[in-house]
Protein backbone atom coordinates (compact mmCIF):
# COMPACT_ATOMS: atom_id res chain seq x y z
CA UNK A 1 0.00 0.00 0.00
CA UNK A 2 1.19 3.64 -0.81
CA UNK A 3 1.11 5.67 2.55
CA UNK A 4 -0.29 9.31 2.13
CA UNK A 5 -0.44 11.57 5.51
CA UNK A 6 -3.09 14.10 4.52
CA UNK A 7 -2.33 17.19 7.42
CA UNK A 8 -5.61 19.58 6.84
CA UNK A 9 -7.26 21.70 9.78
CA UNK A 10 -10.14 22.16 7.85
CA UNK A 11 -12.49 19.50 8.06
CA UNK A 12 -14.44 19.90 4.68
CA UNK A 13 -11.59 19.72 2.89
CA UNK A 14 -9.84 17.09 4.11
CA UNK A 15 -12.71 14.79 4.33
CA UNK A 16 -13.25 15.11 0.35
CA UNK A 17 -9.55 14.60 -0.60
CA UNK A 18 -9.49 11.71 1.51
CA UNK A 19 -12.73 10.48 -0.67
CA UNK A 20 -11.21 11.35 -3.76
CA UNK A 21 -7.60 9.95 -3.03
CA UNK A 22 -9.27 6.45 -1.75
CA UNK A 23 -11.40 6.19 -4.89
CA UNK A 24 -8.50 7.06 -7.18
CA UNK A 25 -6.08 4.19 -6.17
CA UNK A 26 -7.20 1.23 -4.28
CA UNK A 27 -3.15 0.90 -3.37
CA UNK A 28 -3.75 4.79 -1.70
CA UNK A 29 -4.31 4.65 2.04
CA UNK A 30 -4.86 7.80 3.46
CA UNK A 31 -3.73 8.92 7.41
CA UNK A 32 -5.22 12.27 8.33
CA UNK A 33 -4.03 14.87 10.74
CA UNK A 34 -6.30 18.36 11.51
CA UNK A 35 -2.69 20.37 12.27
CA UNK A 36 0.85 20.59 12.00
CA UNK A 37 1.78 18.80 15.31
CA UNK A 38 0.17 15.94 15.24
CA UNK A 39 1.05 15.37 11.44
CA UNK A 40 4.58 15.28 13.17
CA UNK A 41 3.71 12.94 15.42
CA UNK A 42 2.54 10.61 12.47
CA UNK A 43 6.01 11.24 10.44
CA UNK A 44 7.99 10.55 13.47
CA UNK A 45 6.21 7.03 13.90
CA UNK A 46 5.56 5.92 10.72
CA UNK A 47 6.78 5.79 7.06
CA UNK A 48 5.09 7.53 4.67
CA UNK A 49 5.48 7.69 0.71
CA UNK A 50 3.76 11.10 0.27
CA UNK A 51 2.75 14.29 2.57
CA UNK A 52 0.02 16.44 1.51
CA UNK A 53 0.24 18.92 3.95
CA UNK A 54 -1.89 22.61 4.39
CA UNK A 55 0.59 25.56 5.03
CA UNK A 56 -2.01 28.15 7.13
CA UNK A 57 -2.88 26.07 10.21
CA UNK A 58 -2.61 26.95 14.12
CA UNK A 59 -0.22 25.94 16.58
CA UNK A 60 2.18 24.85 13.74
CA UNK A 61 1.92 25.85 10.47
CA UNK A 62 3.07 23.45 7.54
CA UNK A 63 6.51 25.33 6.65
CA UNK A 64 7.15 24.50 10.87
CA UNK A 65 6.33 20.58 9.66
CA UNK A 66 8.81 20.86 6.48
CA UNK A 67 11.35 22.46 8.63
CA UNK A 68 11.07 19.95 11.24
CA UNK A 69 10.77 16.97 8.76
CA UNK A 70 13.71 18.32 7.06
CA UNK A 71 15.42 18.24 10.53
CA UNK A 72 14.82 14.87 11.35
CA UNK A 73 16.04 13.48 7.91
CA UNK A 74 12.60 12.21 7.18
CA UNK A 75 13.19 11.96 3.42
CA UNK A 76 9.25 11.97 1.97
CA UNK A 77 8.00 14.35 -0.67
CA UNK A 78 6.05 17.20 0.67
CA UNK A 79 3.03 18.66 -1.54
CA UNK A 80 1.80 21.99 0.13
CA UNK A 81 -1.59 23.40 -0.27
CA UNK A 82 -1.99 27.09 0.01
CA UNK A 83 -4.46 29.47 -0.04
CA UNK A 84 -4.35 32.11 -3.01
CA UNK A 85 -2.77 34.43 -0.54
CA UNK A 86 0.14 32.72 0.40
CA UNK A 87 2.05 32.31 -2.69
CA UNK A 88 5.25 33.95 -1.36
CA UNK A 89 5.13 31.43 1.69
CA UNK A 90 4.75 28.37 -1.32
CA UNK A 91 7.58 29.63 -2.86
CA UNK A 92 9.66 29.30 0.51
CA UNK A 93 8.15 25.83 1.18
CA UNK A 94 9.78 25.16 -2.35
CA UNK A 95 13.10 26.49 -1.36
CA UNK A 96 13.02 23.78 2.27
CA UNK A 97 12.25 20.84 -0.60
CA UNK A 98 8.73 20.43 -1.02
CA UNK A 99 7.48 18.99 -4.11
CA UNK A 100 5.05 21.00 -4.72
CA UNK A 101 2.34 23.58 -4.28
CA UNK A 102 -1.05 23.30 -4.87
CA UNK A 103 -3.61 26.39 -4.53
CA UNK A 104 -7.21 25.56 -2.41
CA UNK A 105 -9.28 24.96 -3.24
CA UNK A 106 -6.97 22.56 -5.23
CA UNK A 107 -7.49 21.54 -9.18
CA UNK A 108 -8.09 17.60 -8.68
CA UNK A 109 -7.03 16.59 -12.20
CA UNK A 110 -3.51 18.68 -11.33
CA UNK A 111 -3.72 17.40 -7.54
CA UNK A 112 -3.44 13.59 -8.56
CA UNK A 113 -1.16 14.64 -11.81
CA UNK A 114 1.36 16.39 -8.84
CA UNK A 115 0.84 12.77 -6.85
CA UNK A 116 1.53 10.30 -9.73
CA UNK A 117 4.56 12.73 -10.33
CA UNK A 118 5.89 12.91 -6.88
CA UNK A 119 5.58 9.16 -6.20
CA UNK A 120 6.89 8.16 -9.05
CA UNK A 121 10.28 10.52 -8.38
CA UNK A 122 10.31 9.40 -4.88
CA UNK A 123 10.17 5.39 -6.62
CA UNK A 124 13.32 6.67 -8.97
CA UNK A 125 15.28 8.09 -6.30
CA UNK A 126 15.30 5.14 -4.24
CA UNK A 127 15.88 2.88 -6.99
CA UNK A 128 19.11 5.58 -7.26
CA UNK A 129 20.30 5.01 -3.42
CA UNK A 130 20.04 1.56 -3.99
CA UNK A 131 21.99 1.39 -6.92
CA UNK A 132 24.81 4.11 -5.85
CA UNK A 133 24.71 1.52 -2.53
CA UNK A 134 25.58 -1.21 -4.88
CA UNK A 135 28.63 0.67 -6.82
CA UNK A 136 29.74 1.32 -3.39
CA UNK A 137 29.69 -1.74 -2.42
CA UNK A 138 31.85 -2.95 -5.78
CA UNK A 139 34.58 -0.29 -5.22
CA UNK A 140 35.27 -0.70 -1.44
CA UNK A 141 39.06 -1.24 -0.43
CA UNK A 142 39.34 -4.33 1.57
CA UNK A 143 42.45 -5.19 3.83
CA UNK A 144 43.95 -4.19 7.10
CA UNK A 145 47.39 -4.45 6.30
CA UNK A 146 49.63 -1.26 6.92
CA UNK A 147 50.06 -0.11 3.15
CA UNK A 148 46.45 -0.21 2.58
CA UNK A 149 45.16 1.92 5.47
CA UNK A 150 48.06 4.05 4.46
CA UNK A 151 46.20 4.20 0.98
CA UNK A 152 42.62 5.04 3.04
CA UNK A 153 44.01 7.56 4.93
CA UNK A 154 45.56 9.90 2.05
CA UNK A 155 42.38 9.02 0.11
CA UNK A 156 40.22 9.98 3.33
CA UNK A 157 42.88 13.18 3.37
CA UNK A 158 42.54 14.49 -0.37
CA UNK A 159 39.10 13.19 -1.23
CA UNK A 160 37.43 16.25 0.15
CA UNK A 161 39.75 18.76 -1.85
CA UNK A 162 40.14 19.51 -5.77
CA UNK A 163 42.99 18.47 -5.88
CA UNK A 164 44.23 16.19 -8.93
CA UNK A 165 45.94 12.63 -8.04
CA UNK A 166 47.98 10.48 -9.56
CA UNK A 167 47.33 6.83 -8.55
CA UNK A 168 50.35 4.48 -9.32
CA UNK A 169 50.33 0.69 -8.69
CA UNK A 170 50.86 -2.51 -11.33
CA UNK A 171 47.51 -4.20 -13.38
CA UNK A 172 45.36 -6.08 -11.04
CA UNK A 173 46.15 -4.03 -7.94
CA UNK A 174 43.01 -1.88 -7.77
CA UNK A 175 43.85 1.41 -8.84
CA UNK A 176 40.01 2.01 -10.41
CA UNK A 177 39.39 1.70 -6.14
CA UNK A 178 40.81 4.14 -5.09
CA UNK A 179 39.53 6.65 -7.54
CA UNK A 180 35.90 5.61 -7.15
CA UNK A 181 36.48 6.26 -3.37
CA UNK A 182 38.17 9.44 -4.00
CA UNK A 183 35.17 10.64 -5.83
CA UNK A 184 32.72 9.09 -3.15
CA UNK A 185 34.39 10.99 -0.48
CA UNK A 186 34.19 14.32 -2.81
CA UNK A 187 32.08 17.14 -2.56
CA UNK A 188 31.48 16.05 -5.94
CA UNK A 189 29.75 12.62 -5.53
CA UNK A 190 26.60 13.71 -6.33
CA UNK A 191 27.81 14.10 -9.89
CA UNK A 192 28.70 11.80 -12.45
CA UNK A 193 32.83 9.50 -12.31
CA UNK A 194 33.26 9.23 -16.16
CA UNK A 195 36.10 7.20 -16.72
CA UNK A 196 38.33 6.40 -19.88
CA UNK A 197 40.56 3.49 -19.92
CA UNK A 198 42.89 5.57 -22.36
CA UNK A 199 44.54 2.41 -23.65
CA UNK A 200 41.40 0.89 -24.97
CA UNK A 201 40.81 3.99 -27.24
CA UNK A 202 42.44 3.91 -31.09
CA UNK A 203 45.15 7.07 -30.70
CA UNK A 204 42.90 8.78 -33.64
CA UNK A 205 40.12 8.35 -31.80
CA UNK A 206 41.09 8.86 -28.11
CA UNK A 207 40.74 13.43 -29.13
CA UNK A 208 36.69 12.83 -30.09
CA UNK A 209 36.62 10.78 -27.03
CA UNK A 210 37.52 13.23 -24.66
CA UNK A 211 36.52 16.42 -25.84
CA UNK A 212 33.54 15.37 -28.59
CA UNK A 213 33.59 16.34 -32.13
CA UNK A 214 30.75 18.34 -34.05
CA UNK A 215 29.08 16.98 -37.37
CA UNK A 216 31.51 16.08 -40.28
CA UNK A 217 34.54 17.16 -38.33
CA UNK A 218 36.04 13.51 -40.15
CA UNK A 219 34.20 10.99 -41.78
CA UNK A 220 31.98 9.22 -39.32
CA UNK A 221 31.07 11.95 -37.32
CA UNK A 222 27.54 12.00 -38.63
CA UNK A 223 26.37 14.20 -35.99
CA UNK A 224 27.32 16.33 -32.82
CA UNK A 225 28.57 14.59 -30.00
CA UNK A 226 29.78 15.98 -26.43
CA UNK A 227 32.83 14.03 -25.08
CA UNK A 228 34.27 13.02 -21.95
CA UNK A 229 35.34 16.28 -20.13
CA UNK A 230 31.52 17.86 -20.66
CA UNK A 231 30.33 14.46 -19.36
CA UNK A 232 32.20 14.95 -16.21
CA UNK A 233 31.18 18.54 -15.79
CA UNK A 234 31.00 19.40 -12.03
CA UNK A 235 32.72 15.91 -11.44
CA UNK A 236 35.30 13.72 -11.88
CA UNK A 237 36.93 12.07 -14.47
CA UNK A 238 38.90 9.11 -14.34
CA UNK A 239 41.94 8.97 -16.78
CA UNK A 240 42.90 5.14 -16.62
CA UNK A 241 46.08 4.35 -18.16
CA UNK A 242 47.44 7.68 -18.74
CA UNK A 243 50.60 6.90 -19.76
CA UNK A 244 49.04 4.99 -23.45
CA UNK A 245 47.40 8.65 -24.59
CA UNK A 246 49.30 10.38 -27.72
CA UNK A 247 51.72 13.31 -27.13
CA UNK A 248 49.10 15.10 -29.53
CA UNK A 249 46.00 14.42 -26.96
CA UNK A 250 48.01 15.01 -24.16
CA UNK A 251 48.69 18.45 -25.09
CA UNK A 252 45.04 18.59 -25.25
CA UNK A 253 44.16 17.77 -21.83
CA UNK A 254 47.43 20.17 -20.62
CA UNK A 255 45.36 22.86 -22.32
CA UNK A 256 41.82 21.72 -20.82
CA UNK A 257 43.43 21.37 -17.22
CA UNK A 258 45.31 25.08 -17.80
CA UNK A 259 42.34 26.77 -18.87
CA UNK A 260 39.21 24.79 -17.72
CA UNK A 261 38.30 24.56 -21.17
CA UNK A 262 37.91 22.23 -24.07
CA UNK A 263 36.95 22.22 -27.59
CA UNK A 264 35.44 19.66 -30.12
CA UNK A 265 37.38 18.55 -32.90
CA UNK A 266 36.20 20.46 -35.54
CA UNK A 267 35.05 23.30 -34.18
CA UNK A 268 37.29 26.03 -32.37
CA UNK A 269 34.36 27.54 -29.70
CA UNK A 270 35.60 27.23 -26.13
CA UNK A 271 32.98 25.30 -23.64
CA UNK A 272 33.97 25.80 -20.20
CA UNK A 273 34.36 22.35 -17.54
CA UNK A 274 34.28 22.14 -13.83
CA UNK A 275 35.85 18.60 -13.58
CA UNK A 276 38.21 17.18 -11.21
CA UNK A 277 40.62 14.88 -13.30
CA UNK A 278 42.59 11.66 -11.44
CA UNK A 279 44.47 9.70 -13.72
CA UNK A 280 45.80 6.08 -13.34
CA UNK A 281 48.95 4.42 -14.84
CA UNK A 282 50.87 0.91 -13.98
CA UNK A 283 53.99 2.70 -15.94
CA UNK A 284 56.83 4.80 -14.43
CA UNK A 285 56.06 8.19 -15.54
CA UNK A 286 59.34 9.45 -15.03
CA UNK A 287 60.80 7.43 -17.34
CA UNK A 288 58.06 7.44 -20.08
CA UNK A 289 59.13 11.47 -20.00
CA UNK A 290 62.91 10.75 -20.55
CA UNK A 291 62.28 8.52 -23.62
CA UNK A 292 59.92 11.17 -24.95
CA UNK A 293 56.60 9.16 -24.35
CA UNK A 294 54.86 11.54 -21.58
CA UNK A 295 55.08 15.02 -21.56
CA UNK A 296 56.39 16.31 -18.50
CA UNK A 297 54.48 19.46 -18.19
CA UNK A 298 51.65 17.40 -17.81
CA UNK A 299 52.68 14.87 -15.26
CA UNK A 300 53.10 17.93 -13.11
CA UNK A 301 49.78 19.21 -13.90
CA UNK A 302 48.42 15.66 -13.35
CA UNK A 303 51.03 14.57 -9.94
CA UNK A 304 49.99 17.04 -7.63
CA UNK A 305 49.30 14.09 -4.72
CA UNK A 306 50.42 11.13 -5.87
CA UNK A 307 48.89 7.38 -4.39
CA UNK A 308 50.51 4.17 -4.87
CA UNK A 309 48.59 1.05 -4.71
CA UNK A 310 50.73 -1.95 -3.23
CA UNK A 311 51.11 -5.36 -4.99
CA UNK A 312 49.28 -7.86 -3.45
CA UNK A 313 52.72 -9.34 -2.77
CA UNK A 314 53.37 -6.74 -0.37
CA UNK A 315 50.27 -7.11 1.32
CA UNK A 316 49.91 -10.50 1.83
CA UNK A 317 48.26 -10.16 5.47
CA UNK A 318 45.37 -9.11 3.59
CA UNK A 319 44.66 -12.33 1.67
CA UNK A 320 42.32 -14.15 4.20
CA UNK A 321 40.13 -10.71 4.06
CA UNK A 322 39.89 -10.56 0.30
CA UNK A 323 39.59 -14.17 0.19
CA UNK A 324 36.26 -13.77 2.51
CA UNK A 325 35.00 -10.46 0.70
CA UNK A 326 35.11 -11.83 -2.75
CA UNK A 327 33.23 -15.66 -1.65
CA UNK A 328 30.67 -13.56 -0.10
CA UNK A 329 30.46 -11.53 -3.51
CA UNK A 330 31.15 -14.69 -5.74
CA UNK A 331 27.56 -16.29 -3.79
CA UNK A 332 25.69 -13.58 -3.82
CA UNK A 333 26.43 -12.10 -7.10
CA UNK A 334 26.58 -15.94 -8.94
CA UNK A 335 24.45 -17.65 -6.36
CA UNK A 336 27.25 -20.14 -6.20
CA UNK A 337 27.04 -22.74 -3.20
CA UNK A 338 28.60 -21.29 0.24
CA UNK A 339 32.00 -22.35 0.47
CA UNK A 340 35.02 -22.00 2.85
CA UNK A 341 38.72 -22.41 2.97
CA UNK A 342 41.00 -24.57 5.00
CA UNK A 343 43.72 -23.30 7.28
CA UNK A 344 46.38 -25.11 4.60
CA UNK A 345 44.14 -23.43 1.49
CA UNK A 346 45.05 -20.33 2.92
CA UNK A 347 48.27 -20.63 3.46
CA UNK A 348 48.61 -21.73 -0.02
CA UNK A 349 47.17 -18.67 -1.42
CA UNK A 350 49.48 -16.96 0.96
CA UNK A 351 52.67 -18.69 -0.55
CA UNK A 352 51.43 -18.09 -3.97
CA UNK A 353 53.42 -15.25 -5.96
CA UNK A 354 50.39 -13.62 -7.28
CA UNK A 355 52.02 -11.78 -10.01
CA UNK A 356 48.22 -10.46 -11.58
CA UNK A 357 47.68 -9.21 -7.95
CA UNK A 358 44.04 -9.09 -6.33
CA UNK A 359 42.75 -9.37 -9.95
CA UNK A 360 44.22 -12.92 -10.41
CA UNK A 361 43.33 -13.74 -6.88
CA UNK A 362 39.67 -12.97 -7.44
CA UNK A 363 39.62 -15.18 -10.38
CA UNK A 364 41.14 -18.04 -9.00
CA UNK A 365 38.99 -17.82 -6.11
CA UNK A 366 35.59 -17.73 -8.00
CA UNK A 367 37.80 -21.05 -10.27
CA UNK A 368 38.08 -22.52 -7.12
CA UNK A 369 34.09 -21.96 -5.69
CA UNK A 370 32.71 -23.70 -8.77
CA UNK A 371 35.61 -26.43 -9.13
CA UNK A 372 36.92 -26.91 -5.35
CA UNK A 373 35.92 -29.16 -2.44
CA UNK A 374 33.83 -27.73 0.74
CA UNK A 375 35.99 -26.90 2.71
CA UNK A 376 38.63 -25.84 0.13
CA UNK A 377 41.73 -27.36 0.75
CA UNK A 378 45.70 -26.66 -0.29
CA UNK A 379 44.83 -30.41 -2.05
CA UNK A 380 42.74 -28.34 -4.27
CA UNK A 381 45.11 -25.04 -4.48
CA UNK A 382 47.47 -27.14 -6.42
CA UNK A 383 44.97 -28.31 -8.96
CA UNK A 384 43.45 -24.90 -10.31
CA UNK A 385 45.67 -22.08 -9.48
CA UNK A 386 48.07 -21.30 -11.74
CA UNK A 387 50.81 -22.67 -12.08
Amino acid sequence: MIQILLIEDEEPIRRVLSRILSEENDSYQVTEAIEGKEGLSHLSKKQFDLVLCDIKMPKMDGIEVLQKANEKNINVPFIMLTGHGNVETAVEAMKLGAYDFISKPPDLNRLLTSIRHALENKSLRSENIKLKSKVAQKYVIIGESPQIQEVREMISKVASTDARVLITGENGTGKELVAHQLHEQSDRNAENLIEVNCAAIPSELIESELFGHVKGAFTSAVKDRSGKFEAAHNGTLFLDEIADMSLAAQAKVLRALQEKKVQRVGNEKDISVNVRVIAATNKNLKKEIEEGRFREDLYHRLAVILIHVPALSERLLDIPLLTNHFTALLVKEQGLEPKIFSDQALEKLHDYPWTGNVRELRNVIERLMILGDNPISAKNINQFAPK
